[in-house]
């Protein structure tokens, strides 16, 4: 899936994982925002937490060790823009996914595109 920055430029997310996200926010297990995926952690709905690979070191670090003590999995993918896009929401940076099947279907293609 081809998607354009501010300025113009094109970029290439897979389309698997673009779609994927999209159905995702359509059947509504995926939730976004900093405040909100805090919540999904500590109350233990959370299968899978992405980040915006443009997200602030601060945020990183922050859902980084926030995963690694609530014991759940963590990727920094793509780029704010983009992921945006996907789910049809502006300028979020963390991405929840609170279904087990769609998170683990995520994995695997995110666990995909980086060996590529």
């Amino acid at each position: 899936m081809f998607m354009t920055d501010c300025r113009g430029r094109l970029k290439m997310m897979d389309r698997r994982i673009s779609s994927l996200l999209s159905l995702c926010t359509k059947a509504g297990m995926l939730v976004t925002g900093e405040e909100i995926a805090e919540k999904h952690l500590r109350n233990g709905s959370a299968h899978l937490v992405i980040i915006a690979g443009d997200a602030s070191d601060n945020t990183k670090k922050k859902f980084v060790n926030k995963c690694f003590f609530y014991q759940k999995p963590v990727r920094v993918f793509g780029e704010r823009d983009e992921l945006s896009k996907c789910v049809g929401k502006r300028n979020r940076t963390v991405y929840v996914v609170t279904d087990s099947g769609f998170a683990e279907r995520l994995q695997i293609l995110l666990e995909d595109e980086i060996v590529r």
